[in-house]
């Protein structure tokens, strides 16, 4: 496939890009965390990035697989960074950083993916998972960490110093213990990590304390994931501590609602 640029534009040179991580990683604040809206078209990032409160934008890989009809496991790295090409337009039409979701990191394709965010689509971070999408499994902890530095070694060779790794620690979501991601995430934290996201349980609650226990065993540096019109808002977020906030894929589901009830109301659909 064509690389999404042909040549990097100004505003992803070499030391603009190092400027903008740097900026980026500033805005990861434990009790004033950055906000993010994550997006998965040209058209839900441009309404993100006009609004005075958004300060980077950032994907959701399962949003990005859903619209264009496949399922996130099947999402190849081509189709994503095609995907996120047009958001990256977006991005550096607003001065904004940019965050792109690349799952696990595509197994060995590692480097070759962190090269091409930052070289096609001037990306000025990751969010990185320590489970395999292919299967499903765990990724042996020290593998984890080390995936964790391989991404910024990458980062690092492109003059992107202070470039920004969202280490998704999995282990609660997989059954374990919340002990095990926070174990995990400290770990990816001494790697290099900015933040770690502890993806909870689908069907477990998110309980304040047990928010609480995740942001104070580390330090802060949290990347909390909304349930939307569920529970804990971004400001108790902030109260909590964490340094980031994220929704996922649910401006898309919120998006095909609305879809879904236009659609029924030219049809009379009457419930």
């Amino acid at each position: 496939m064509a690389s999404t640029a042909a040549t990097n534009p100004p505003s992803t040179s070499p030391s603009s890009l190092s400027a903008l991580a740097s900026s980026f990683k500033a805005l990861h604040i434990p009790g004033n965390p950055l906000l993010l809206a994550n997006v998965y078209d040209t058209v839900s990032a441009r309404i993100v990035a006009s609004l005075p409160q958004c300060r980077a934008l950032a994907s959701a890989s399962f949003a990005m697989a859903a619209s264009q009809g496949v399922t996130d496991e099947q999402l190849t790295l081509d189709q994503n960074l095609a995907a996120v090409a047009p958001i990256a337009a977006v991005a550096r039409e607003h001065a904004l950083p940019l965050t792109v979701d690349i799952q696990d990191g595509y197994g060995d394709r590692l480097e070759e993916v962190v090269r091409r965010v930052i070289t096609e689509l001037g990306a000025v971070g990751v969010n990185l998972e320590d489970s395999w999408h292919e299967t499903g499994e765990m990724m042996d902890e020290d593998v984890a960490v080390e995936r964790v530095r391989r991404v910024l070694a990458v980062a690092r060779g492109l003059g992107v110093e202070d470039f920004v790794v969202n280490a998704r620690s999995d282990a609660f979501l997989m059954g374990g213990e919340m002990e095990e991601s926070i174990k995990r995430g400290r770990r990816y934290l001494d790697a290099g990590a900015t933040t770690v996201f502890v993806f909870w349980p689908r069907t477990a609650e998110m309980v304040e304390a047990d928010v609480k226990k995740v942001i104070d065993g580390l330090g802060g540096k949290v990347n909390i994931g909304l349930r939307l019109g569920k529970g804990l808002t971004s400001a108790d977020v902030a109260r909590l501590g964490a340094a980031r906030v994220s929704v996922g894929p649910q401006l898309y589901l919120a998006a095909v609602e609305a879809v879904k009830g236009a659609a029924k109301q030219v049809f009379g659909v009457v419930e």
